[in-house]
């Protein structure tokens, strides 16, 4: 049994932590924090492999649970075939929900539109969108992308709305009202829903 947190709990779901890599390295990450989530250890000595991570979910006792997610203190679609193959596993035998928590960068990492891949396994797709324009976007996640990553980060979201049942542009409630209200605006525009999320020490 590995050592690592591969499979954790908080508020009463499952999240699977996949990887450490990540795109963006934004300002206001957990990753940052001294804390970690919930006092966890998030960071991984390597990559557990599909079947380390099924493996854990198994022993988690997946099934009972409502929903799992798919966030660590990585990007999780840096590993996309990898996540899909768990997801697929995860379908086998189960009705739980699948999410995944993502920067939107999964198409430019892949090379290619991934969006289609994910119809009928991921039900819910939760996106950081973090800033009402690409300027801000950078200064705050400062993407490997550079401003580009805020234009690739929307385009997929628009994307995933085709494939995905429920797609959400997400903010931390950190940022000024007004800039909450006009990310409102970019994910109406979008044609996904909005979700504000509380910052967590």
């Amino acid at each position: 049994m590995s050592s690592m947190n591969i499979v954790y709990t908080y508020g009463g779901k499952l999240y699977i932590n996949m990887t450490n890599r990540c795109t963006n390295k934004c300002k206001f990450c957990i990753r940052f924090t001294p804390s970690g989530v919930d006092g966890l250890d998030l960071w991984l000595d390597r990559e557990p492999t599909v079947d380390e991570v099924f493996d854990e979910l198994c022993r988690n006792d997946y099934k009972k649970y409502g929903e799992i997610i798919f966030c660590g203190y990585g990007e999780p679609l840096m590993r996309f075939d990898d996540v899909m193959e768990l997801c697929r596993k995860i379908r086998l035998d189960s009705d739980v929900k699948i999410r995944i928590n993502t920067n939107g960068h999964a198409n430019r990492i892949a090379g290619r539109d991934v969006t289609p891949d994910m119809q009928g396994l991921v039900d819910t797709i939760s996106i950081s969108l973090n800033a009402k324009n690409a300027k801000e976007y950078n200064d705050i996640c400062v993407s490997e992308y550079g401003e580009d990553g805020f234009y690739e980060m929307l385009d997929f979201a628009k994307k995933s709305a085709k494939y995905t049942p429920n797609v959400v542009l997400s903010v931390v409630d950190t940022i000024p009202e007004e800039d909450i209200e006009a990310c409102r605006r970019i994910a109406k525009d979008a044609g996904v829903q909005f979700r504000v999320r509380e910052y967590s020490e």
